[in-house]
């Protein structure tokens, strides 16, 4: 009884190209500035810029990932995946973060401690041409962020942000923005002053900075591996379905989980309005299926435990033998599951 696997799961297609589109840009963007700033970095010996360079080389390895996540989380359902791929997303954006952590954050640490310690080659002209790469890369950088917050805003804004490749592209993008304004002021801080501690501090803090989006990003990718709950408005509107269905008398259970971007896993347990004819439960369940499912197209795989609670609840009042009698019927454990 279970329905036909969406391959729905890894998003709607006109969304993950302007996605890829997105990740693309920001790919071309950071590859040139990572190799602007690495040569500007080994011509100055300023440890902001080449944390800077560490920072972009992560990045550019990231953008690979999400290509990947976009392109893998679309393949369709198979026995071996019958929920389809789309948590493939959410693995990927968590290697991304993995990769902002220890290319991005523990590098710019290095950087900056080993700058405290042993002072900074001093070359004021390697340190213009420092000055003019930052100042290139921060145009760059700001024409791939307006160009992932413009598709932000063309899917609903806050609600763009669910697809973790986006989010991960915004994150890194006004990460790299923030990390080059810190780098610009490092520098001149110490041609002005002429003391290191100003730019290994930029280097810190965008070592800091970077460990904490990572630290975001990662943490949000492991809730969705591990089996996130949809989130409360979803949840409300299909309790809303299946509590104006005529044949449910109540429902017992509501669990989600999260497969993809537009896919989400929907277990009820449920109780049938007295007087109903058993032969009929079977196609009762499955219209209330097709309800849930063309009312909230995000339920995209349905399952209902049809129970007697009422049997269920007065066998626990009749004590531990009713009790375990309980605990073993379908109302307790859902073994006929699945309709």
């Amino acid at each position: 009884m279970k329905r036909k696997t969406s391959n729905r799961s890894g998003g709607s297609e006109g969304s993950d190209r302007k996605t890829r589109i997105t990740v693309l840009v920001a790919l071309g963007a950071n590859l040139l500035i990572a190799v602007a700033k690495a040569v500007g970095g080994l011509i100055s010996g300023s440890p902001a810029l080449l944390s800077e360079a560490a920072h972009s080389v992560a990045d550019s390895l990231n953008e690979v990932f999400l290509l990947a996540a976009l392109r893998r989380s679309r393949r369709p359902a198979d026995r071996r995946h019958p929920f389809g791929y789309g948590k493939e997303r959410f693995f990927w954006s968590l290697l991304a973060a993995v990769g902002i952590f220890v290319m991005g954050g523990c590098f710019s640490f290095f950087q900056g401690f080993e700058a405290l310690r042993n002072g900074a080659e001093e070359s004021f002209g390697g340190y213009v041409t420092g000055l003019v790469v930052l100042g290139l890369a921060l145009l760059f950088e700001g024409a791939s962020l307006l160009r992932a917050l413009h598709q932000v805003r063309g899917q609903g804004g806050a609600g763009g942000l669910r697809d973790p490749a986006l989010r991960t592209v915004v994150a890194e993008d006004g990460t790299a923005v923030i990390g080059v304004t810190l780098a610009l002021v490092g520098m001149a801080l110490h041609m002005v002053t002429g003391q290191v501690v100003w730019e290994a501090s930029a280097s810190i803090a965008i070592g800091a900075l970077l460990v904490y989006v990572a630290y975001w990003l990662g943490g949000d990718a492991r809730d969705q591996l591990i089996g996130q709950a949809a989130d409360e408005g979803l949840r409300n509107r299909i309790r809303a379905v299946l509590d104006a269905q005529p044949e449910i008398d109540s429902v017992e259970a509501l669990l989600t989980m999260q497969l993809g971007l537009e896919s989400t896993l929907v277990a009820a347990r449920i109780d049938l309005a007295p007087g109903l004819d058993s032969e009929h439960v079977e196609e009762v369940a499955i219209r209330i299926k097709r309800s849930v499912a063309r009312t909230v197209p995000e339920a995209d795989q349905v399952f209902l435990d049809v129970t007697d609670a009422r049997t269920a609840r007065e066998a626990v009042r009749q004590g531990p033998a009713g009790q375990a009698d309980a605990e073993g019927s379908p109302a307790a454990t859902g073994e006929r599951g699945g309709a």
